[in-house]
C-alpha cells in the first residue's frame, strides 16, 4: 500500500546535538537518518517503528527509520531532521533565496528492503556520483542553479 504526504522539514534539538559531533557521528545518524509519521498512517501502511522505508519525492528518494511521531495527530504529514537525508528528497531550487525548499512537499512512504545510508555515503551516492554530479558538470553560471 502507498499513501500520499506532504513532507515538511524541521530543525530538532537531537538534529542539532548531532550535528556539532559531526555528520558522521551515531548520534547524528540517529537523530536524522528517520521520517516520522502518524501512528494511524504506519498502521495503514503496515509499518512498525524502525522499519526501514522510501521517502519518495519528485526531488529524489531515501531510505531512512520510520519512527512514530510524538506529535501526534496529523494523518498525512510526515516529517523530517534537517541533515542529509531530507536533503536528499526536498526541492533543490532556492529560487536565489539561499534556502533549499523544505515544506510541503508531496510525498510517499513505502516499506523498503533498502539500507539506510550513513551520511557521507549518502553524500557519495546522491552528489559525488549522482544526478547531482551530472546536473552539476553543466552548470555555467550561479543562475543555471535557481
Amino acid at each position: 500500500m502507498e499513501l500520499n504526504f506532504m513532507l515538511t522539514t524541521l530543525r530538532s534539538v537531537w538534529q542539532g546535538e548531532g550535528i556539532e559531533g559531526g555528520c558522521d557521528s551515531d548520534y547524528y545518524f540517529k537523530a536524522c537518518a528517520r521520517v516520522e509519521l502518524d501512528p494511524v498512517d504506519m498502521d495503514l501502511l503496515d509499518i512498525k517503528e524502525d522499519d526501514v522505508v522510501d521517502v519518495v519525492t519528485d526531488h529524489g528518494e531515501v531510505a531512512v527509520y520510520a519512527k512514530k511521531s510524538k506529535e501526534a495527530p496529523h494523518k498525512g504529514l510526515i516529517a523530517m531532521p534537517y541533515g542529509s537525508w531530507a536533503n536528499a528528497v526536498i526541492i533543490p531550487s532556492t529560487e536565489c533565496t539561499g534556502m533549499q525548499g523544505s515544506k510541503t512537499i508531496p510525498a510517499t512512504v513505502v516499506k523498503s528492503d533498502g539500507k539506510v545510508l550513513g551520511a557521507h555515503e549518502l553524500i557519495r551516492k546522491y552528489y559525488a556520483e549522482g544526478e547531482w554530479a551530472k546536473k552539476a558538470k553543466k552548470l555555467t553560471s550561479y543562475y543555471d542553479i535557481h
